[in-house]
């Protein structure tokens, strides 16, 4: 037996090539509304729940500060919504949708049903490989926690 592993075997670059598949799926409709899929994910965020604080956007979207801050900073150049420093904690930001931002989530809505179409696999399927997918995640997750946490000892 060959100890060498092939990359086609490899589940992590199956999620890699799908991942790269889907962005690209939504890329040309997510152009012509002028935003990039992490924008696109924020905006998803703020049709849940308007209002919510950059922090709870970062965690919800297991990016860091530095990383949210650039696409909430384009989002509002675009219009599409407006950071709002809170009057009983000025440390606190919260982002709220502008009308333009608001207006967009029926486009939205009608991209993730193009996506999911495209995939050709049941509303069921598409479900259960969420589901899968999401457990997968944090298992890793939790894995990494307790190695880091070995390791800073």
């Amino acid at each position: 037996m060959d100890a060498t592993p092939r990359l086609s075997e490899q589940a992590c670059f199956a999620m890699y090539a799908a991942s790269r598949a889907v962005i690209g799926l939504y890329r040309p409709m997510l152009d012509r509304l002028g935003l990039t899929y992490p924008q696109f994910l924020v905006l998803m965020l703020l049709w849940e729940t308007d209002g919510r604080t950059v922090s709870d956007i970062g965690n919800e979207l297991q990016l860091d500060s530095g990383t949210v801050s650039p696409l909430l900073k384009r989002l509002e150049a675009a219009g599409f919504v407006e950071r709002r420093r809170e009057s009983d904690d000025e440390r606190r930001v919260t982002v709220h949708l502008t009308d333009s931002g608001a207006a967009l989530e029926t486009r939205g809505c009608e991209i993730t049903q193009v996506v999911g179409t495209a995939s050709g696999m049941s509303y069921d399927e598409l479900i259960a490989l969420r589901d899968r997918l999401n457990e997968f995640t944090a298992s890793v997750g939790d894995r990494e926690s307790a190695s880091e946490n070995n390791t800073s000892e």
